[in-house]
């Protein structure tokens, strides 16, 4: 039996059991193996860009005894995989950049799964923005502290679209999209040691910017205040 981290396990179970998978951005393609030594998943395709991962994940597949389950391809994103062919499509481990890139492009795609569960290294603000701006809706999150660093991720299920979602304020969606909504969150705990960690990295830096006289550093307090402000506003949520 495969043994996954901790960051792939909480995203494991974020797959609804009984799906066809697209993993994306495979690398060993120790997920979709896991997923169907658990009987979760009946079929996986494993994707990735770069043909040295393919060929590790494709040993580690065969050593399983997976092939007949498990449908190897390179591919950047999902455009080697055709509308339908899977129910639930897994985006993780790589930048926010990237991960928009692979939804704007693959939207014909994405659009007919039932679920994508997504995990992005950076830029969570946009990715979020981007999902509630096309009418995707956020279900579930969880965040994990793993090696020294937190990862976030979220279920999106892709069957309720129906507008673009409506924030009361600029204020909540600013909050939302960074930090995500504490009923969603699996891991409250973790998430608020996350927001804890971001407002003493926020105050350090602001505390060191004081010191330093110019325009440049009056802008970047001026930023300062307003991300320590959603993160405030996350943190009242919690105590609401």
């Amino acid at each position: 039996m495969i043994k996954l981290s901790q960051r792939l396990t909480h995203l494991a179970d974020m797959v609804t059991k009984g799906v066809v998978l697209a993993d994306v951005g495979t690398d060993h393609g120790y997920l979709p193996i896991y997923l169907l030594q658990t009987k979760r998943i009946r079929h996986a395709f494993a994707l990735d860009i770069r043909p040295g991962p393919l060929l590790r994940a494709k040993e580690h597949i065969a050593a399983c005894g997976l092939s007949s389950y498990i449908t190897v391809r390179r591919s950047d994103g999902v455009a080697a995989l055709a509308p339908g062919e899977a129910d639930s499509v897994l985006i993780a481990g790589m930048g926010g950049g990237v991960m928009l890139h692979i939804l704007e492009e693959g939207e014909p795609v994405l659009s007919l799964a039932r679920e994508l569960i997504l995990q992005p290294q950076s830029n969570l603000q946009k990715v979020r923005e981007y999902l509630y701006r096309n009418a995707y809706e956020i279900d579930r999150e969880d965040i994990v502290w793993e090696g020294g660093k937190f990862y976030p991720m979220f279920h999106v299920c892709t069957q309720r679209r129906t507008k673009a979602r409506v924030f009361a304020s600029e204020r909540e969606r600013a909050v939302v999209c960074r930090f995500g909504e504490w009923e969603a969150n699996k891991s409250a705990d973790v998430l608020l040691q996350y927001l804890l960690y971001r407002k003493a990295q926020y105050e350090a830096i602001q505390r060191e910017l004081t010191q330093k006289p110019g325009e440049a550093t009056r802008a970047r307090l001026e930023e300062l205040e307003f991300e320590l402000d959603c993160v405030n506003a996350a943190l009242e949520k919690k105590n609401a």
